[in-house]
């Protein structure tokens, strides 16, 4: 008598750079030796779209075929837009597993609060599926994820073994180096820091003005261990376990003077 044979795991694909981006392509070939992928992902770049949702426009979904996956759409929508619409429109169960990027450039500190890949992640969190960022600390669109290729499989093929704390998804950071030079993994929390940020005011070829958003990122904590920015500083690899309940704990008792 045959055994019957063990349901490969449903993995969900998504991004914040766009459906053609180097980096997903990646992803969906490592996630492809864990599971069934589905790819839903923005038909164009969403960076800095953090936990945006289209609601004053119309939504589309067009299939796809740019991956080989099991099934794959694009969306006109933000990296939430595709988890919502995965989940209660396309796929006919809950996926095991929701990952999001690889993205181009970093996400670690302050930057999980404006990233469009780890607000899908974070949005994967809100419907009970373990999920996952990943970010790769590079710009480059010739930026090489090889690297991080076999750190990706173990971190994802770990969760799908062992889930997540409910409400909980990872930010895992990766530093832009050999994978020789990669020394392991870290579990960290965010580094405390914040942006200087200036509007450079500039002219258009009519002579009206706009304006460019610049600045530089300013670490409050240089130097300090167990944070997310010291272990990439020191080529290791930071995992952030993120939370979508924002409450201040620690400061309710502080306040309880306001109520009435």
């Amino acid at each position: 008598m045959k055994r019957p044979q063990k349901k490969r795991p449903l993995i969900l694909v998504t991004n914040d750079d766009g459906i053609t981006a180097p980096g997903i392509m990646v992803l969906v070939e490592i996630m492809k030796e864990l599971g069934d992928v589905v790819v839903v992902a923005p038909d164009k770049p969403q960076s800095g779209m953090g936990h945006a949702i289209t609601i004053n426009a119309t939504l589309r979904i067009n299939k796809s075929n740019v991956h080989g996956a099991k099934e794959e759409y694009s969306c006109s929508g933000t990296p939430v837009d595709c988890v919502k619409l995965a989940v209660n429109k396309i796929l006919k169960r809950k996926p095991d597993l929701c990952v999001s990027g690889i993205n181009h450039g970093s996400n670690y500190s302050i930057n999980v609060i404006y990233s469009g890949t780890m607000s899908a992640a974070v949005e994967g969190a809100l419907e009970s599926i373990p999920s996952i960022g990943f970010s790769l600390c590079d710009h480059s669109l010739e930026a090489d994820f090889g690297p991080s290729r076999n750190f990706i499989r173990q971190i994802a093929a770990r969760i799908l073994k062992d889930g997540l704390p409910d409400g909980v998804c990872l930010n895992v950071n990766i530093p832009a180096v050999p994978e020789e030079a990669i020394k392991g993994v870290r579990i960290c929390r965010q580094t405390k820091a914040n942006w200087i940020e200036e509007l450079d005011e500039r002219k258009d070829p009519s002579g009206k003005p706009y304006f460019w958003l610049t600045g530089k990122f300013d670490n409050f904590e240089k130097g300090k261990k167990g944070t997310d920015v010291w272990a990439l500083e020191h080529n290791y690899i930071s995992i952030v376990p993120v939370q979508f309940d924002l409450t201040s704990y620690a400061s309710i008792p502080k306040l309880k003077k306001l109520e009435i």
